[in-house]
């Protein structure tokens, strides 16, 4: 049995439009489900938990927001997650391997395999207390910096430009920015940036496919870390289109090391964004829980 949950605003509205075929799809080929409107990332998360504790397979319909949201209920319990993509970036599933096609998404709910993979665990370290740390997973890549702030604009945006609306985003972000003084620890050791970003992933993308780490792994049990260090703005603007197909790391400033766990400090106010939405303000302390969420993937 398998249960659907669909964020009806997704992708602009996309998952309510689509939602009868991907029912129509599911029922030809002979899949047993439920499907059900999300009111809100709480209630989904309701639904995820309900369904899990039946026995039932977890089909969240929707953003990258959506699936995150989800894969926190189910983390570590052993219930399994399919993605049907509905939103604007779907990077979960370019991770993955999942069709972006909503409809062709549904033969891997009909004959995937579960497969077991990490995420991504952010925890506040705005609070002396260890007990009283607010704390987040996330499945793609936390950002911080400039992406940040592009992520940022690219949610307000109302024009309709689909995954375009990140790369207009960068663009007005770029154009008023300055850079962030990070001190950072990378499993113990201490490291220091002056730049444009440190971001931390544990999938390839982010943004609508912009494949800043093409290495990383969803079952490694590390983090690429990306640093970008400061060079001009024109140089920068000039490489920002090779990130579309990973070809963007031999441009001179950008580094990619790995680790399980790193903290980010920053030298003035900025947020964590991961998987399209707000993640925690910094610092924070980023890490990884192996093999912590079980997903469906193509057989």
């Amino acid at each position: 049995m398998v249960t659907v949950i669909a964020n009806p605003q997704a992708g602009g509205g996309r998952t309510r439009r689509v939602l009868p075929a991907v029912q129509a799809e599911l029922e030809r080929l002979d899949v047993c489900y439920s499907a059900q409107f999300s009111r809100s990332l709480d209630d989904a998360r309701e639904l995820a938990r309900a369904a899990a504790a039946a026995g039932e397979i977890v089909a969240a319909f929707g953003g990258d927001g959506l699936v995150a949201a989800v894969a926190g209920v189910l983390r570590g319990t052993g219930g399994v997650l399919c993605v049907i993509p509905g939103g604007r970036g779907n990077d979960f599933a370019r991770s993955l391997g999942v069709p972006i096609d909503p409809v062709k998404a549904c033969a891997v709910i009909a004959a995937g395999r579960p497969v077991a993979v990490d995420l991504g665990v952010a925890i506040s370290l705005r609070n002396d207390s260890e007990a009283d740390r607010e704390q987040h997973v996330f499945l793609g890549i936390g950002i911080s910096g400039l992406d940040a702030e592009t992520n940022r604009l690219a949610n307000e945006s109302r024009l309709r430009l689909g995954r375009l609306v990140y790369v207009y985003s960068a663009l007005r972000a770029l154009s008023r920015w300055r850079p962030l003084h990070y001190r950072l620890v990378l499993d113990g050791r201490p490291l220091s940036l002056s730049g444009y970003m440190v971001s931390a992933a544990n999938g390839t993308s982010y943004g609508g496919g912009m494949r800043l780490a093409p290495a990383a792994s969803l079952a490694d049990g590390r983090l690429d870390v990306v640093l970008v260090s400061e060079v001009s703005k024109l140089r920068l603007l000039k490489n920002l289109p090779k990130v579309f197909g990973g070809n963007h790391l031999n441009c001179g400033f950008m580094t990619i090391v790995r680790g399980r766990e790193l903290e980010i400090h920053a030298d003035r106010e900025c947020m964590m964004y991961a998987d399209g939405d707000p993640l925690l303000a910094l610092p924070v302390r980023l890490s990884v829980d192996e093999h912590a969420l079980r997903v469906l993937v193509r057989p």
